[in-house]
């Protein structure tokens, strides 16, 4: 294996490769885990978004785009391009001009819905037991006779989850086990309730949950989907939690929502603009836990076994000439 550092890293053995491009923000130990993941032939290039990438867009056969938008423009340069492969959001990809250009798409469905429904009930528990406040007071050293707290049980409290696919599932059936009530609503009528959560109506949702949680996709009909007309729909001891994609709400209602007092909180995984800027407001609440888009990540460092597992396995398919599973168009 040949490393260089700090921008690349390469990963190679002789003869012909399939060149893999992965385009991100990744600190060195994220990308030694990412590159040991994969077969020692292939050419791994893991390198952040600017002028160096263009020059492995024009060899490289799979892509996996982060924070670069895979469109007409950037597909005019790749020319050996076989699969745009993404993890469970593919809002960055211009599906129709892969399609027109030959070239796959697919992405990882419900592969990180154990790992995002981990996070959302961890985000829940740590804000209504305030384990951040408790920690702080305990390192802090403070005097614990003037300890001002308060917590609440889930038990007996609604989530309503936005969204029912693999994670949605995955969180109303952790919420079972909290003895909550669970509203969800999906914009696909098939959607099947399995008795214990309760298909509702959107409006209804946002209206009458003590928690909202979103798991959709990011899309033209989701783009900005929570705004203020939503936020003034909530319950004033609303908790609000976002693990999907930031661009689904819009971020201004929300501080305004939450500098209002229009809901009780918040719990962030993702962001209109990612990293969060460093002088964003929501940095400054109390009432908000923010985690820097790891919830589908859980083994640390930018890093999710099964998802790299399901990343190479549909690369080998597709250099076998085979349709990739979960594939987003059709060739």
């Amino acid at each position: 294996m040949k490393i260089k550092f700090p921008i690349i890293i390469y990963s190679m053995k002789g003869g012909l490769a399939m060149k893999i491009l992965i385009v991100g923000y990744f600190t060195e130990a994220s990308k030694l885990n990412i590159i040991r993941h994969f077969p020692e032939e292939w050419d791994v290039v893991i390198i952040p978004p600017g002028k160096e990438m263009l020059n492995h867009i024009k060899d490289c056969q799979v892509i996996i785009p982060e924070h670069i938008k895979v469109d007409s423009s950037l597909l005019s340069i790749a020319k050996k391009l076989k699969l745009v492969q993404t993890g469970a959001g593919f809002d960055n990809v211009d599906i129709d001009a892969c399609t027109q250009q030959g070239i796959w798409v697919a992405n990882a469905a419900g592969v990180n819905a154990q790992a995002v429904a981990e996070h959302v009930m961890a985000l829940i528990l740590s804000y209504y037991k305030n384990i951040p406040f408790l920690d702080a007071f305990m390192k802090n050293r403070m005097d614990e006779n003037q300890l001002d707290y308060t917590g609440s049980e889930l038990k007996g409290k609604t989530i309503g989850i936005i969204g029912l696919g693999a994670v949605g599932k995955k969180v109303a059936e952790f919420c079972r086990v909290f003895d909550m009530n669970v509203l969800a609503y999906a914009r696909n009528a098939a959607v099947q309730s399995d008795g214990f959560v309760k298909i509702t109506d959107f409006d209804t949702l946002v209206s009458t949950s003590d928690i909202v949680s979103v798991h959709v996709s990011l899309n033209g009909q989701t783009k900005q989907l929570i705004n203020k007309e939503v936020f003034k729909k909530m319950k004033s001891t609303a908790l609000f939690i976002n693990t999907a994609r930031g661009g689904i709400v819009n971020e201004r209602d929300l501080i305004d929502a939450l500098k209002n007092k229009d809901i009780l909180g918040a719990c962030l995984d993702v962001f209109e603009s990612e990293p969060l800027p460093i002088d964003s407001e929501l940095r400054n609440f109390g009432n908000v836990i923010l985690t820097p888009h790891t919830a589908g990540m859980p083994d640390g460092l930018k890093f999710h076994k099964k998802r790299y597992d399901f990343f190479v396995n549909n690369i080998k398919r597709v250099e076998n000439g085979e349709e990739p599973k979960s594939k987003l168009n059709i060739l």
